[in-house]
C-alpha cells in the first residue's frame, strides 16, 4: 500500500514530520517498509537558473551551431554554444551552469563542465524540456514567457512537486486502511489517545451536492441482490474530457498511478482517498437509459478495456444496459465500448457495494487483479456508498464542467445491521497482558468509530462501524485497542511460565544431518525445488492419483509433485544451459498423492542428482565421468550411515535396485539428456 505524505497530511489537523508520522504508522500496525522522496522532476531542477539571451550569432566554424551570450543575473555574461534551431535574442531560457547536474528524461545524468566546441568555449547549456526531465519534447530549447525574471532559480520558477512516499506492509484484514482517509482516521485516534486531546480528521465530504436538472435520469434494476446489496448512481451531463489539473496529476503520480483524463483520474483519486471504487460509463452508450445488474449466460462474449474478448462465467456479476448487453464486469473491470472516451459528453457515475466472495471469484477467473477488485473482495464501507458518489460528482462538475442531470439513485433494499460485540475487561487483560482503564477503552473505540451501546462492571458492548468488516469477535476489539495504544507499549512481564517442548522425531533430524554432512563432503550441493509443478510432465495414469491445485499460481504450476525427479531435472537443465555441466545435487523433499477427495498422502524422499565429470581434467589426473557405479557407492554409504545393513544393492539394466528381502525400496536411474 502506497501513501503520499502530502496527501495524507491534508486530512490531519496538525502537521507531523515524515519521520514521526512513520513511527506512528508502525506503532499502530501499519508498518512502514520504506520511506522515499518523490520528485516530479528528477533532481528537482536544482542548479538550473533562468537566463536571457542577449546575443546570438552563427558559430564561425559550424553551420548548425549558434554562439550566444546569456545573462543569468550574476553580472557576467555566459558564452554558451547552442545547437537548438529556435534560439534567438531576447528569449528567456533555462540555463545549466558549470557544475550543475541535469537529469534527462531519457539517458544518464550529466554534469556540466567547461567545454570547447569547434574552437569556441562554452560555459554551460541552454536546455530543452527533455534535457532537464520535464517532458519528452526535444523540438528546441525551452522558451519561457517574457515576464520570467532573470536570475530566478528554476526550482522557484517551476515549483516542481516533491513529496515523501510511504510503503506500508498492509495485512490482508486491514481494508479500512486501504485509503489515505482511512489511515488518517487511525492516526487521529492515536493522537487523541496519546495527547489526551479530541482529534478528528479534516473531512473531505461537504454538504454541497445539488441536482441541476433531471434531464438524464437512469433507471437501475438489481436482479442479484446477494452479489450486489447496494448500488447507487448519478448522471452528469455536458462534461469536457481533458487533462486533469496539475494538482490532481501530481497526487496520482506520487503514488504510482498514471494520469489518463480528468474523469478517470477523479475516480482513481476518490479510490485512493476513501477506499471506495467508482466507475464512469459513457451515458450515451447505455441503451434504453437503464442499468441492470445481473448474471448472464455462461460463455457470453465481453470485450474488456484491454481490448481482449473474454468469455463471461455464469458466476460473474455484470453491469448491463437496458438491452441486457454487458458493459462491465461489476467491481472488477470495465468494457471497451462503455467507458469514458475523448468524445464523451455525458456520463453515468456508479458507486456500489459488491459481495466480496463474488468479486474474488470473478477476479481470479479472469486473472484481473485490479485496484477495485482488491478493495471490493476485502469489503468496503457500505454506509459510505452515496457520500462518496456525491463527492465525486461535485469534483467532476468542478474539474470537467457539466451539470448534475439526475437525482441520486440508491438501490439498497435490505440495509445491513451493524455487528454487535461484547468485550469483557478480564479477556482484554488476558490477551493484551495489560490493565486498561474502562474510560481508556471507551475513548479508543469511540475514536475509531465504534458505537458504545451498553457497559457493565466488567463488560462493554459496541457496534462495529461498517468501515471495519474484519472486526467480528472480541479478539478483534483487543487488537484495535492495542494498536492505538501502540504495539510497542505492550508490557513485558518479569516472569514467563513455559512448558518445555519435547522433540519426538529427533532421530530423523539427526539421520538427515549425518547424511547431509556426508554428501557435502563428497562435493554435493543441497537444492530445494518447488513442490508445485507442471502436470504436463506426467502421464494420465500418474495424474489419476495426483493432487491438483484449485487456484493454481499459473498454467505451468497446477499440481503437487507426485515425483521429485522432474523438478530435479529442471534444476539440472538450468545449470547445463548455463555451462555448469559438472553437478552433484541432493534434495530432501516430499511427494504427494490422493485416492479420493479429502484423502491425501505425502511421502519423504532423499534424491540424488549427478551428471558430468566426477574429476576434472588436470596435469596429474585424467578426466573421470560420473557413472552409475559412483552412484551405487554413494547409496551404499548412506545405508551404512543410517544403519540399514540388511539391504542389498544390485545393478540391472543400468538401474540400481535397493532391496530389502525381495522388496524394492529404492532405485537409481540413468536419464538421457
Amino acid at each position: 500500500m502506497t501513501l503520499s505524505y502530502n496527501w495524507l497530511s491534508e486530512y490531519l489537523p496538525e502537521q507531523i514530520e515524515p519521520e514521526k508520522l512513520s513511527k506512528i504508522l508502525t506503532a499502530i500496525g501499519l508498518e512502514v517498509e520504506s520511506m522515499d522522496a518523490f520528485e516530479e522532476v528528477k533532481g528537482g531542477l536544482q542548479g538550473l537558473v533562468i537566463g536571457e539571451v542577449l546575443e546570438c550569432e552563427k558559430h564561425p566554424d559550424a553551420d548548425k551551431l549558434s554562439l550566444t551570450k546569456v545573462n543569468i543575473g550574476s553580472g557576467d555574461l555566459l558564452q554558451i554554444v547552442c545547437g537548438a534551431p529556435n534560439v534567438a535574442v531576447g528569449q528567456k531560457v533555462v540555463v545549466a551552469t558549470i557544475g550543475t547536474t541535469i537529469y534527462p528524461t531519457n539517458g544518464e545524468p550529466l554534469t556540466m563542465k567547461k567545454a570547447k566546441i569547434r574552437g569556441s568555449e562554452s560555459y554551460g547549456m541552454i536546455c530543452a524540456e527533455d534535457e532537464i526531465g520535464m517532458s519528452d519534447n526535444h523540438a528546441g530549447i525551452l522558451v519561457l514567457p517574457n515576464d520570467a525574471i532573470v536570475g530566478t532559480t528554476a526550482t522557484d520558477y517551476f515549483k516542481p512537486y516533491n513529496d515523501t512516499v510511504f510503503e506500508i506492509g498492509l495485512t490482508p484484514n486491514r481494508m479500512d486502511a486501504m485509503s489515505h482517509l482511512g489511515v488518517a482516521k487511525d492516526v487521529c485516534a492515536y493522537l487523541s489517545h496519546h495527547t489526551k486531546k479530541d482529534t478528528h480528521v479534516k473531512s473531505p465530504f461537504k454538504n454541497n451536492f445539488k441536482v441541476d436538472h433531471q434531464g438524464l435520469q437512469m433507471d437501475v434494476l438489481v436482479e442479484n441482490t446477494d452479489a450486489c446489496p447496494r448500488y447507487a448512481g448519478v448522471s452528469i451531463q455536458g462534461v469536457t474530457i481533458a487533462e486533469s489539473p496539475k494538482w490532481l496529476q501530481q497526487k496520482l503520480k506520487a503514488i504510482g498511478v498514471r494520469p489518463i483524463n480528468n474523469i478517470v483520474d477523479i475516480t482513481n483519486y476518490i479510490l485512493h482517498e476513501t477506499g471506495q471504487p467508482l466507475h464512469a460509463f459513457d451515458a450515451d452508450i447505455i441503451e434504453a437509459k437503464k442499468v441492470i445488474i445481473k448474471n448472464v449466460t455462461e460463455g457470453t462474449p465481453f470485450i474488456s478495456l484491454d481490448e481482449k474478448e473474454r468469455k463471461v462465467s455464469e458466476n460473474d456479476l455484470m453491469i448491463c444496459d437496458g438491452n441486457g448487453t454487458p458493459m462491465c464486469i461489476g467491481g472488477v473491470f470495465g468494457g471497451l465500448t462503455s467507458g469514458v472516451k475523448p468524445s464523451t459528453k455525458n456520463i453515468f457515475l456508479e458507486s456500489a457495494w459488491f459481495n466480496p466472495a463474488s468479486i474474488r471469484k470473478s477476479s481470479l477467473h479472469h486473472g484481473l487483479r485490479t485496484d477495485a477488485a482488491t478493495r471490493f473482495e476485502k469489503g468496503v464501507d457500505i454506509s459510505n456508498t452515496v457520500n462518496v458518489l456525491k463527492r465525486a460528482a461535485m469534483l467532476i462538475k468542478e474539474i470537467a464542467g457539466g451539470e448534475i442531470a439526475s437525482d441520486i439513485t440508491d438501490v439498497y433494499s435490505n440495509p445491513k445491521e451493524k455487528t454487535e460485540i461484547a468485550l469483557k475487561y478480564h479477556y482484554l487483560k488476558k490477551l493484551s497482558g495489560k490493565n486498561y482503564h474502562g474510560d481508556t477503552v471507551k475513548d479508543i473505540l469511540s475514536s475509531l468509530g465504534f458505537e458504545i451501546i451498553k457497559e457493565g462492571m466488567d463488560e462493554l458492548w459496541v457496534k462495529v462501524p461498517f468501515s471495519k468488516p474484519d472486526v467480528t469477535i472480541p479478539a478483534d476489539l483487543v487488537e484495535e485497542i492495542m494498536r492505538i495504544d501502540g504495539l510497542d507499549n505492550v508490557e513485558i512481564p518479569q516472569f514467563i511460565t513455559i512448558a518445555p517442548s519435547v522433540e519426538t522425531l529427533a532421530h530423523q533430524a539427526a539421520y538427515q544431518e549425518k547424511v547431509s554432512n556426508y554428501l557435502v563432503g563428497l562435493g554435493f550441493n543441497e537444492i530445494f525445488t518447488n513442490s508445485i509443478t507442471n502436470s504436463a510432465y506426467f502421464d494420465d495414469t500418474t495424474l489419476q492419483s495426483t493432487v491438483k491445485m484449485m487456484n493454481n499460481l499459473s498454467a505451468e504450476l497446477d499440481v503437487l509433485r507426485p515425483s521429485m525427479l522432474q523438478t530435479g531435472l529442471q534444476t539440472i537443465a538450468h545449470n547445463i544451459n548455463r555451462k555448469n555441466t559438472d553437478v552433484k545435487f541432493y534434495e530432501f523433499g516430499k511427494t504427494y498423492s490422493t485416492t479420493e477427495v479429502g484423502k491425501y498422502a505425502e511421502a519423504n524422499h532423499l534424491c540424488l542428482y549427478i551428471t558430468g565429470n566426477k574429476i576434472a581434467d588436470s596435469w596429474n589426473t585424467k578426466v573421470s565421468k560420473m557413472d552409475i557405479y559412483f552412484a551405487k557407492g554413494v547409496v551404499q554409504q548412506i545405508l551404512n550411515i543410517v544403519g540399514l545393513r540388511d539391504c542389498t544393492i544390485t545393478i540391472e539394466n543400468h538401474i540400481i535396485l535397493l532391496k530389502k528381502g525381495n522388496d524394492i525400496v529404492a532405485e537409481v536411474k540413468e536419464v538421457e539428456k
